[in-house]
């Protein structure tokens, strides 16, 4: 059955694709572009001030730190191109954990080709970052340095296939079928997950589904002036049995100056493993300053983190809260 739907959905996903590849030679005549090759990427360095870090991922080492570099290669076609997203250190080998082994695929982060069949259907194939959630694994394109519970409990990336497709200017559509979550080279075993988004007007609505797994996430923000942004995702899980976790985040962003900004996370988030006795609720509420000059970015950052039970901390001496600063230094090229 699981083959079956996995079969059904490959062949809708191309036939859709001749479509739109017969239309698009249909009604226009194509244009010649020169393609082009480019390198970006960033690299990032912090100070953490205690011992102890909350159990997010990421940004979790005392005293002066390495984050990553992270190195993008692309080449850019008039109709495919592909996309080469390396990553080098502490927080690279953290978003890579389901690579196999410590060979030369524990620093690829993303690696997939793409091909587009007309200007609004997209076809790519490897492993690229999740579409789910608010956050990234690039510090460059997060606002807050620290990552929240919802992304740290994942999912990261995915390998597979997937069609995006832009129905307009402001309204998308992306169906993907993938490996197990997190399996980067190859799937460990036979099941097959899926994935849809529906992007409306800014707003997606995500849906990652397989081996008993589902979850629903929303993912959006609103521009209420040219200088406040309000940034919402909401998620939740259910794993076999009633086990899951599920939380709901707020990101609102004030410029204050062309260099200077100020953001606050508030995120409540809750786990269970099906039995009552061990749920969980984390609430974690940060506060990050973001000045920039040029490519660079200085980012001081305030958390306080409370949890249901004592789990932060050494076993020595667990607490049911911890606070948190860091200084962060991130250069993007």
């Amino acid at each position: 059955m699981k083959l079956f739907k996995t079969t059904i959905l490959t062949l809708a996903l191309f036939a859709t694709a001749t479509t739109y590849a017969q239309e698009a030679e249909a009604t226009s005549e194509e244009t010649t572009e020169e393609p082009t090759f480019s390198v970006s990427g960033s690299i990032d360095t912090y100070y953490r001030s205690n011992r102890e870090a909350p159990p997010t991922s990421f940004a979790d080492l005392p005293g002066f730190a390495l984050g990553m570099a992270n190195i993008i290669l692309s080449y850019e076609g008039e109709k495919h191109g592909f996309v080469a997203d390396l990553v080098y250190g502490p927080r690279g080998e953290a978003a890579v954990f389901g690579s196999e082994g410590n060979g030369s695929s524990s620093i690829i982060n993303q690696l997939y080709a793409y091909y587009n069949i007309s200007d609004k259907f997209t076809l790519t194939l490897g492993n690229f970052n999740t579409f789910l959630g608010y956050e990234v694994i690039a510090p460059a394109a997060n606002f807050n340095y620290s990552t929240s519970y919802m992304f740290s409990t994942g999912p990261f990336s995915h390998t597979g296939l997937k069609a995006d497709i832009a129905i307009s200017d402001d309204i998308s559509f992306m169906a993907a079928i993938m490996n197990t979550t997190d399996e980067t080279e190859y799937a460990e075993t036979d099941e097959t997950y899926f994935g849809l988004q529906l992007g409306l007007y800014g707003q997606y609505i995500n849906l990652l589904s397989g081996d008993n797994y589902t979850q629903f996430d929303y993912t959006g923000g609103f521009n209420f002036s040219e200088k406040f942004y309000l940034g919402i995702n909401a998620t939740t899980t259910s794993l076999e049995g009633d086990a899951g976790f599920s939380g709901v985040a707020l990101y609102p962003q004030l410029a204050l100056s062309d260099s200077f900004s100020l953001g606050f996370r508030g995120e409540l988030f809750s786990t269970s493993d099906g039995t009552a006795a061990d749920d969980l609720d984390l609430n974690a509420f940060t506060i990050t300053g973001s000045f920039s000059s040029g490519n660079l970015i200085i980012k001081p950052e305030f958390r306080i983190d409370t949890a249901s039970s004592e789990i932060f901390g050494d076993t020595a001496a667990l607490e049911d809260n911890i606070s948190s600063f860091v200084l962060a230094a991130i250069y993007s090229f």
